[in-house]
């Protein structure tokens, strides 16, 4: 399906946004407009069918910078992503009653605001991590300051899952197969990290790009000491995340390992990002791509496409897309925000809309309640051109903090 939607077609006032779907907010629109505006922003700014308006810049969004940066477009929750694995396990070797087997989990992967008593990674992990922290917060000692609560707590962290919409969940695909996936990022130290830079970005108004429509987009410019070490720390943050969700992974295996018949991994997927900065070459121009709630969906590069608890998930693989800046979606997307979804069901609509999935039915994930999101069938018929799906999964047990 082609682009539906293109703002500032003109581009008289900023560059273009070309969005992949009508169904986007007005606040969004504006926020989008805003972004477009800044004279450092590349080509154009590609937007994901799940988009909806975000904290500093609009989720769903892709955006390219020539020599600047934008420390909210990232967002707080640096490195936040997906990973799956396929187990050579079989749907109807699972047992019947997943409740146990929850628990299990549980009890091994901290959700929420928990974490491991004791470090479970490998110091050839922990150690790296460790100096290249060290090497930022020495040179911001504010940053330091922020993270005193975490300095012997963010190791024990790596392999935690978080709340919010971060999940653990057992899948079965079109052929049968069992699939492990989980949804998390780089807890309370990229949050401290992200909300850090954020606030030096407002602080300092750098000005060599011109007019800032919004603070919330205050940049970095390439060639100061802050855009150097953002870049420093939101890469940092980045791989921590990633070895949160290697560790949450392995963790979950040896659980599965103990409460299930034999088997053995057969695929990962990918361990993707969805909230990150990369690299990339895109209209002639090496640039810094910021992701807000997509991924990275290049020619045959495999992806990761969850939809709501009760709902389908994908496995894709992308097609290169040079309109969406080699992108997709990172999920179906809210179309209600947290208090309106909690105001709006209760605990019968939640149950009805999770019946046959094994996980929490209470308060406290009425803001997860699969209607509040999206419909991810919309999504994905949206962003066809975008990635071909490989497999459909659809969830039989989910974990939320």
């Amino acid at each position: 399906m082609s682009i539906q939607l293109v703002l500032n077609k003109s581009a008289q006032h900023g560059v273009p946004v070309k969005v992949f779907t009508k169904d986007i907010e007005q606040e969004a629109i504006q926020q989008l407009r805003n972004l477009a505006q800044l004279e450092f922003v590349h080509h154009h700014i590609a937007v994901m069918p799940d988009v909806h308006v975000g904290k500093g810049a609009t989720v769903g969004s892709v955006i390219p910078t020539k020599d600047a940066i934008i420390p909210a477009a990232v967002g707080v929750d640096i490195g936040c992503g997906m990973n799956a694995v396929r187990l050579s396990l079989k749907a109807h070797q699972l047992p019947d009653n997943l409740a146990k087997i929850r628990a299990a989990i549980e009890a091994k992967v901290p959700v929420g605001f928990n974490q491991h008593q004791a470090i479970t990674v490998k110091m050839t992990t922990l150690d790296p991590l460790a100096k290249r922290l060290k090497r930022i917060t020495d040179k911001h000692k504010g940053l330091l300051k922020m993270l005193r609560n975490f300095e012997r707590t963010w190791a024990k962290q790596l392999g935690t899952l978080g709340g919010g919409n971060h999940f653990i969940e057992l899948c079965i695909d079109e052929n049968e197969d069992v699939w492990v996936m989980l949804h998390s990022g780089s807890r309370g130290i990229g949050n401290c990290i992200g909300e850090y830079f954020i606030t030096l970005a407002k602080k300092e108004q750098q000005s060599r790009f011109g007019h800032v429509p919004d603070r919330d987009l205050a940049y970095f410019a390439q060639g100061s000491h802050s855009f150097d070490d953002y870049l420093e720390a939101v890469q940092w943050g980045q791989d921590y995340a990633l070895e949160n969700r290697r560790e949450m992974m392995r963790l979950i295996v040896s659980v599965l390992q103990r409460e299930l018949p034999h088997f053995t991994l057969t695929r990962e997927a990918i361990n993707c990002h969805h909230n990150y900065v990369s690299q990339e070459h895109h209209y002639g121009e090496d640039v810094y791509v910021t992701r807000k709630g997509a991924i990275s969906a290049f020619e045959g590069e495999l992806g990761i496409i969850p939809g709501s608890m009760g709902a389908k998930s994908y496995i894709v693989k992308g097609k290169g897309n040079s309109e969406a800046l080699c992108s997709c979606s990172h999920g179906a997307g809210r179309r209600m925000s947290r208090g309106k979804a909690i105001r709006h069901f209760n605990l019968d609509d939640l149950k009805a809309q999770t019946a046959g999935v094994e996980c929490r039915k209470d308060k406290g994930v009425m803001d997860e309640i699969p209607e509040a999101y999206k419909d991810i069938d919309a999504v994905m018929a949206n962003q066809s051109a975008l990635v071909e799906v490989v497999h459909t999964l659809k969830q039989v047990m989910c974990i939320k903090g």
